[in-house]
């Protein structure tokens, strides 16, 4: 008996027969989209297996107490860590290793986000992040059968992005379950394939790891430079200050008047450094725009958020989308161009970051995009000076006492910029863009990975 299954929005209909229904028998329409039957359909014609069949261990982590990543030996991976194929560093956590036991990684583990924003996002474990362990909402998948690498490649390419949308979906609230992601299809790949996407994959982990020491080595010339190299903020508990200051301040909260964001000044000031105001570098500013939820679209140019933008640049982490249409009406405005000085305010104020290359999109109201007046200080540097420890705590202090930050642009123009020999700014500017580029390799080389995958498909490339 076959079932109809339509879509009114795109008045799409697709016929299936009962017999054919699989796995978990799902009857929700999406889950039949033409496309979808499409892709199953074209690696039916391969050696292939359900994910099902080459899963013999699933589990989620747990729910463990946290302290700051370079506190502890053992990383805690959450789910804005796991990132396309490779885990992210951004905003890790770890764990006391002398807490109660809990289950550690192996090289070759496949990760997946089980639940909330970035649902369906996996990563596989590199021997860079072996002996680590992870949330409870993040799952891991020890596999058979099939190279790891290879999966993690095949799942991350435009055939398997497209079965991971295709079963996470049908629920009120997307989720990966071991039965409706063991609905996946997976081909059986030649040697070839695999040992191109072990050996990418494994070269691009080495290149964002290299990236991320010469971008540990620019922070640590700029904080040597301005004597805070091993500075560490007492936060006092109890504090007295003055009511003149509170009145010139126009502030009463607490937190504004912390010690520890004036023994940071004090400490520059001892190394004569000479501070001036961000409004003395700034030509004009642009606040971004929002065009409003409605707008929203599941395809079209990106909207780039505050949660779209890293000091490393642009992330697609629960990434929405603008029609064609609108993004021609507002890109004249507030589209970023290469050389842009973006800055965000709201939220999560204070990521800095220089627009490397050309790109489409549209930047939302919290982010501004600064004109810099090049000639009075270098942007790469300046952005790392509001990325450090210098710019995080100033910021901190401006957005004490809110329940949800917001950094006002008189705040902004009075951030205080430490100013080094201009021979000084380059060299910690080159360290930042040599960091770039090695992670401009990386995504490069997982795109080699990825397209080799996408082309043995189209081409009917199986074993050998």
């Amino acid at each position: 008996m076959p079932l109809s299954f339509g879509d009114e929005k795109m008045a799409v209909f697709s016929i299936v027969k009962l017999s054919e229904l699989e796995g978990a028998k799902r009857i929700d329409a999406e889950y039949y989209k033409p496309e979808y039957l499409r892709i199953n359909q074209r690696i039916k014609k391969f050696d292939n297996y359900l994910l099902g069949q080459l899963i013999f261990s699933f589990s989620s982590g747990r729910n463990l107490s946290q302290i700051d990543y370079y506190s502890g030996k053992i990383a805690y991976i959450r789910t804005q860590n796991v990132r396309p194929i490779l885990i992210s560093k951004e905003g890790l956590t770890s764990v006391n290793p002398s807490m109660t036991s809990f289950d550690l990684l192996d090289e070759g583990d496949i990760l997946f986000v089980r639940v909330g924003e970035g649902v369906g996002n996996s990563s596989i474990v590199t021997p860079h992040w072996a002996n680590n362990t992870f949330s409870d909402n993040v799952i891991r998948l020890k596999i058979k059968e099939l190279n790891p690498y290879f999966v993690i490649v095949y799942l991350n390419s435009k055939i398997g992005s497209k079965y991971l949308e295709r079963v996470k979906k049908g629920s009120a609230r997307s989720l990966i379950s071991k039965e409706n992601i063991g609905l996946i299809r997976v081909y059986k790949p030649n040697k070839e394939i695999v040992d191109v996407c072990k050996s990418k994959v494994i070269e691009a982990q080495q290149q964002i790891i290299y990236s991320e020491n010469l971008y540990s080595q620019a922070e640590n010339l700029l904080l040597e430079e301005l004597g805070l190299k091993d500075f560490k903020p007492k936060y006092e508990k109890t504090y007295i200050a003055k009511l003149s200051d509170a009145f010139s301040a126009h502030r009463i909260d607490a937190e504004y008047f912390q010690p520890a964001y004036e023994e940071l000044m004090e400490k520059v000031k001892e190394k004569n450094i000479e501070l001036k105001p961000l409004r003395q570098f700034i030509l004009s500013i642009q606040k971004g725009i929002e065009p409003g939820s409605e707008n929203y679209r599941d395809e079209g140019k990106p909207f780039i958020r505050v949660s779209n933008l890293s000091i490393h640049g642009f992330v697609d982490k629960d990434q929405k989308y603008l029609s064609e249409e609108l993004c021609q009406r507002l890109k004249g405005v507030y589209e970023p161009k290469q050389g842009d000085f973006l800055l965000t305010k709201d939220a999560t104020p204070g990521i800095a970051y220089v627009v490397k290359e050309q790109i489409e999109g549209i930047i939302s109201s919290g982010i501004l995009n600064l004109q810099i007046n090049e000639s009075e200080i270098n942007k790469e540097y300046l952005a790392l000076c509001i990325n450090s420890l210098i710019g995080r705590m100033q910021i901190e202090k401006d957005g004490g006492g809110s329940v949800i930050l917001h950094w006002k642009p008189e705040q902004v123009k009075r951030l205080k910029i430490p100013i080094l020999l201009f021979s000084t700014q380059q060299k910690i500017a080159s360290l930042v863009q040599q960091s770039h580029e090695a992670r401009k390799k990386a995504k490069e080389l997982l795109e080699i990975a990825k397209k080799a995958v996408e082309t043995a498909i189209e081409q009917g490339l199986g074993p050998q």
